[in-house]
């Protein structure tokens, strides 16, 4: 694709190496970075995302899994960007692109991204397809655990509650950082909308620590 030739030459031209350094330290030296600060970036990246710029949809896959093999993480991100272009005509089979995303250089800030972003609009259009996150919920892998407690977090009081608690309920003993933090980002969310639910579930059910303050905070302070 010509254009990812053209993003990776400007994406280069704008390292910044003392930015690079500390990237990858907030990440735990696990990616490369060029050095892009997120504003600079977007701006990079808008020309690229503007509709007559962007790819067919039939080749959306093969572009997407290009980019996710490139070093730097900025490409990842862009990745992410490209897809939001694309998610209200997301087709039933792209949730195995996704999942391909999120099991491959999975770190928080790509698989947050994904959940909240593209797993989340996926289920708003194919939602009898929810086989998919019983099967995360039971896979071995954490970072699709993670997927099923969190993909929900836009939702508001659309929340599949009941969904959730279960899931939750699945690894409340789980001792993954990233899981006990996951159930509780997912319980607060839901508590903007349905506190007196997230309280009732919260006395009647033994979670992490963790799990347990992030979910009340707001119950709490309020």
């Amino acid at each position: 694709m010509e254009n990812l030739i053209k993003l990776k030459k400007i994406f280069s031209d704008n390292y910044n190496s003392s930015n690079s350094f500390w990237m990858k330290k907030y990440l735990r030296n696990k990616f490369e970075f060029f050095g892009i600060k997120t504003p600079l970036r977007k701006k990079i990246s808008s020309d690229f995302l503007k509709k007559k710029n962007l790819p067919k949809k039939e080749n959306l896959e093969k572009i997407v899994k290009e980019l996710w093999n490139f070093p730097e993480r900025e490409f990842q991100y862009f990745a992410i960007e490209l897809l939001k272009k694309f998610q209200n005509n997301f087709e039933k089979k792209d949730i195995f692109m996704l999942e391909y995303l999120i099991l491959n250089k999975s770190w928080w800030d790509t698989v947050d991204a994904i959940a909240s972003n593209l797993v989340g609009g996926y289920f708003k259009i194919y939602n009898e397809n929810l086989e998919i996150i019983e099967k995360w919920t039971n896979s071995e892998n954490f970072w699709l655990n993670r997927v099923a407690l969190i993909f929900q977090l836009k939702y508001k009081e659309k929340t599949n509650s009941d969904l959730l608690f279960s899931i939750v309920l699945k690894h409340s003993n789980s001792d993954e950082f990233f899981i006990q933090k996951a159930i509780g980002w997912a319980l607060r969310e839901l508590s903007k909308t349905k506190p007196y639910l997230v309280k009732n579930f919260v006395e009647k059910n033994k979670l992490k620590p963790l799990s347990e303050r992030e979910a009340l905070r707001i119950i709490k302070n309020s």
